[in-house]
């Protein structure tokens, strides 16, 4: 055997028994940890996807304990499980989940598949989780390939690939995969993910107290913080929209009027204030702009869903950005007209009572937007 082949394995096993002895240690206690049940860990991994650990924890102990097995999931009302993810965002995930776990309950009775082939076929679950699953619950050498990961990878082995190509990704897998020792496939993709999260860090790495830092070909040529090498991401599409914030009268005083999206596409089925598209040309004034964004809104509303509103003011100004995409919302104090009032709503319209908002999943945008007018969940 060559000499730089030796010299690579001996790398390799130094790096893998590094980060193991040091994940010992170190890890932290999440609740996720705790356990090896599969469905637990699957949820666990779904959740964080673009998601902080903080965050997360709250929603991983109220959503087992209104799910707590396949069984519960997969019988669910979507609606329930929209609610419980409410302010996790990227709600795709939410619904894919549900789906998947539908399959493993009509296909495999109940119990979360070991095999690759079998827990890859279910809706949503890519490369990543099903390596994260298979290795933590079940201790499958599969590899669980992150931003994190590629991150202290390409740092420690010198990878100057561009991790936002799809090839670089699959040289990861493959890089991965061969790093993990036997019978430690789920303690060794935690251990990278970890050194990813707390050691090995985007900005700033805290190379002193990393494990393997003595052979981090990264650090040793200066090029830490450097790396990975990633090309941007073209910045979200911006869309300015106008929102109607619609408050009722007679029998409805006191409550706001809200609709349901439609079951496909962006935030599909969530409930929402009525809003519309809207050009917004650069330099006009502040005041005709507005006077402008309440007209549009008003015939928008009417010609869209049959809805004739009356814009009185302008009220808050508010943003969310998706992957893709970057609402900039006006949002306008509406009335209904009392002779459409009188008519009848359409089907996906809503009287909403404050007290009544654990009953509609709304998204996080609209959330704050009704904070903000002082309707919050209990």
């Amino acid at each position: 055997m060559h000499d730089n082949t030796m010299q690579e394995l001996e790398t390799r096993r130094y790096f893998a028994a590094g980060l193991l002895e040091w994940y010992d240690r170190n890890k932290r206690d999440l609740p996720w940890r705790r356990t090896s049940d599969p469905y637990h860990i699957w949820v666990s991994e779904v959740m964080l996807q673009q998601t902080r650990v903080d965050t997360v924890i709250p929603y991983y102990f109220r959503f087992l304990e209104k799910f707590p097995d396949v069984e519960a999931l997969a019988h669910a009302p979507e609606e329930e499980v929209l609610k419980a993810w409410e302010g996790l965002g990227y709600y795709s995930r939410a619904r894919n989940l549900q789906s998947a776990v539908r399959e493993v309950h009509e296909r495999y009775g109940g119990t979360v598949p070991d095999r690759k082939e079998d827990f890859s076929s279910l809706k949503g679950v890519g490369p990543y989780t099903a390596g994260a699953v298979l290795s933590i619950a079940y201790n499958v050498p599969e590899p669980a390939v992150d931003g994190n990961v590629m991150r202290v990878l390409s740092r420690f082995f010198h990878i100057e690939d561009d991790i936002a190509k799809g090839p670089t990704r699959v040289k990861m897998e493959k890089l991965a995969r061969e790093l993990i020792p036997e019978g430690e496939a789920g303690s060794f993709n935690q251990a990278l993910m970890e050194l990813g999260a707390t050691v090995c860090t985007p900005r700033s790495p805290h190379c002193l107290t990393c494990p393997v830092m003595e052979r981090c070909r990264g650090r040793l040529e200066g090029k830490a913080e450097e790396l990975p090498v990633k090309t941007k991401a073209k910045p979200p599409r911006i869309e300015a929209r106008a929102v109607a914030l619609i408050e009722g009268s007679g029998p409805h005083a006191g409550k706001l009027l809200i609709r349901r999206r439609p079951r496909q596409g962006l935030l599909a089925n969530m409930w929402e204030l009525p809003h519309i598209e809207i050009e917004r040309p650069a330099g006009k004034a502040a005041a005709a702009q507005q006077g402008a964004e309440m007209e549009a809104l008003g015939a928008g509303l009417a010609e869209t869903d049959g809805v004739t509103v009356l814009p009185e003011r302008w009220l808050m100004d508010a943003e969310h950005i998706f992957s893709h995409i970057r609402w900039e919302l006006a949002v306008y104090r509406c009335r209904l007209d009392p002779r459409f009032e009188a008519a009848g709503l359409p089907p996906h319209y809503r009287w909403l009572d404050a007290g009544e908002m654990e009953r509609y999943a709304f998204p996080n945008v609209f959330l704050r937007i009704l904070a903000e007018v002082g309707i919050e969940q209990a």
